[in-house]
């Protein structure tokens, strides 16, 4: 079901952008269609603009439906993948405080651990 739902809500995107770049502000739509006179042998300039118009608001409503249908379908569907987040992962407890900043924890020196050589004036 999921899959016949995304594609048609595939489809729909990609006829409404179709739709949406077939239509000119200048109120010549669907002229770069066919021959020389365009799409003027099949509608007036106005009737391709009212048909472009119409099948946008009705790919819209479709993609829109679509949209909420698929957020319904998938609201509760949860999938376990291999890779997660690291920020869904609950952080480790760990019985020691907190270190302190470097600067102000006072280590004691390890007589053990040799020292840099100091250059010589």
């Amino acid at each position: 079901m999921s899959t016949v739902l995304l594609v048609i809500h595939l489809l729909v995107a990609i006829f409404l952008v179709t739709l949406i770049l077939l239509q000119r502000s200048g109120g010549g739509a669907l002229d770069g269609l066919g021959g020389g006179s365009g799409a003027g042998n099949f509608l007036t300039a106005r009737g391709t603009g009212n048909l472009l118009t119409r099948l946008t608001a009705i790919m819209a409503t479709l993609f829109f439906l679509t949209s909420l249908s698929l957020s319904l379908y998938y609201r509760d569907h949860t999938t376990q993948t291999a890779a997660q987040s690291i920020l869904d992962a609950p952080v480790a407890a760990t019985d020691e405080a907190p270190s302190a900043p470097a600067a102000e924890a006072e280590a004691p020196v390890d007589a053990a651990v040799p020292s840099a050589p100091v250059a010589e004036k």
